[in-house]
């Protein structure tokens, strides 16, 4: 996954190097090319663990009811913003499906992290990617060093 300056509600949940492989913005192709090369040789060991733990966040984590609650706060938090007083039409009339519940009470958000929790999350990210870049330099340099030395290794 590449870094992006822009992100869904969800990817804060991920985790690099254990959610997904991250791809470097500044340099995507030698990025790519070392997440290739260096995947090819770690499939089992690595890969595997990491498509497993990508597709539970998916199944466990982003199921439709927390996106509903995302999406519920989301246009709470908009409506915030909002310069003048929305007024429902005198002739609007109330729409309630049979599959949606008109009567539920609203829904909840997790707590908010503790600061110790929220510093140790985001280290844990900085940590994984730094991992990969370490891992993506030497690749590199290696690399470069074989192109000076004449071998194809």
């Amino acid at each position: 996954m590449v870094k992006s300056y822009y992100y869904d509600f969800f990817t804060r949940g991920l985790i690099p190097g254990h959610h997904y492989w991250p791809v470097r913005m500044d340099d995507k192709c030698r990025s790519i090319k070392f997440a290739v090369e260096w995947g090819n040789n770690h499939t089992k060991k690595i890969l595997d663990p990491i498509g497993k733990a990508g597709s539970s966040f998916i199944q466990k984590d982003l199921k439709i009811d927390q996106v509903y609650d995302y999406m519920f706060h989301l246009v709470t938090g908009y409506s915030k913003l909002l310069k003048y007083k929305p007024v429902v039409p005198d002739n609007a009339i109330k729409l309630c499906s049979e599959i949606m519940a008109c009567n539920v009470s609203l829904c909840t958000m997790p707590p908010r992290y503790d600061p110790q929790t929220l510093n140790s999350i985001v280290e844990r990210k900085v940590n994984s990617i730094e991992q990969v870049e370490k891992w993506e330099k030497d690749f590199f340099e290696k690399d470069i060093l074989n192109v000076f030395m004449g071998s194809n290794a």
